[in-house]
C-alpha cells in the first residue's frame, strides 16, 4: 500500500534532512550554476515547493518575497537557519503543495527542485503552479527522471522503485517528469537534459529548465 503521509515517519524524516545537508555542497558544485542562472533572476513574490532544508536559499536575490512549502517537520530548523543566513523574507507553510493556499494569478514565479519525483500526483502540482502564477510567470524546475524505456538503467529503476519510494519519502526512481511537463499546458517549456555526477547511480538522468504560464 502506498504511504499517503510519508513525512510523518520520524526516522525517515530526520534521515532525509541529514542527507540533504550532508550533500548540499556537492549539489551546489554541480548544479549551482544552473540554479543561480534561473533562481537568481527571479523577482517579486516567489513560491518554492518542497523547499527542504533551504538548499536553494543561497541563490535568491535580495528583496524577493518568498513563500515556501515543506511538509517534513525535521527540515524546518535547517530551513529557518538558511533563511536567516541569507537574510531572506521567507514565510514557511508546513504543508504539502497539492493545493496551494494562494489566490489565482498571485505569484511571479514558482521554484521546484527534486520534488516532482516525490509527490503523489505531479499533474495536480503542475495545475496548481499554473493556477497561482501570473500570466507569463515562470516555473523553474530541476528533477531526476526516468531513463529511456528498455534501457538497463530503466530496468534497475523499476526494480528499486518500491524500496526507494519508502526510504526517500515517496520518491519515484522512474517518473517521466519531462513528458509530464511538456503535456501540462504551459505556453512554453524549455528543458535541458543532463547526467549528474553527484547523484546516486540509479537517478543520474536529470532535467532542468523553465516553463512559462500562458499569457
Amino acid at each position: 500500500m502506498t504511504d499517503k503521509r510519508p513525512h510523518d515517519h520520524p526516522i525517515r524524516g530526520r534521515f532525509n534532512s541529514w542527507l540533504l545537508a550532508k550533500y548540499e555542497d556537492d549539489f551546489h558544485e554541480e548544479m549551482g550554476e544552473r540554479k543561480q542562472r534561473h533562481i537568481g533572476g527571479l523577482r517579486g513574490v516567489v513560491v518554492e515547493i518542497g523547499a527542504g532544508n533551504g538548499v536553494n536559499f543561497r541563490y535568491y536575490a535580495p528583496g524577493v518575497q518568498l513563500i515556501v512549502y515543506e511538509p517534513n517537520p525535521w527540515m524546518h530548523e535547517r530551513l529557518r537557519q538558511a533563511a536567516g543566513k541569507h537574510a531572506l523574507n521567507c514565510e514557511l507553510r508546513p504543508v504539502s503543495a497539492g493545493e496551494l493556499d494562494l489566490p489565482a494569478q498571485s505569484v511571479d514565479a514558482v521554484v521546484c527542485t527534486l520534488v516532482l519525483c516525490t509527490v503523489e500526483d505531479p499533474g495536480q502540482i503542475l495545475r496548481e503552479v499554473q493556477r497561482v502564477l501570473k500570466p507569463g510567470g515562470a516555473f523553474f524546475f530541476l528533477e531526476h527522471v526516468a531513463a529511456p524505456r528498455g534501457s538497463g538503467l530503466r530496468r534497475v529503476q523499476d526494480i528499486l522503485m518500491k524500496p526507494w519510494h519508502w526510504l526517500f519519502e515517496g520518491c519515484h526512481t522512474n517518473r517521466e517528469s519531462a513528458r509530464l511537463l511538456e503535456a501540462a499546458g504551459f505556453e512554453r517549456v524549455e528543458i535541458e537534459h543532463f547526467r549528474s555526477r553527484k547523484m546516486p547511480p540509479v537517478i543520474v538522468p536529470m532535467i532542468s529548465g523553465i516553463a512559462y504560464r500562458q499569457r
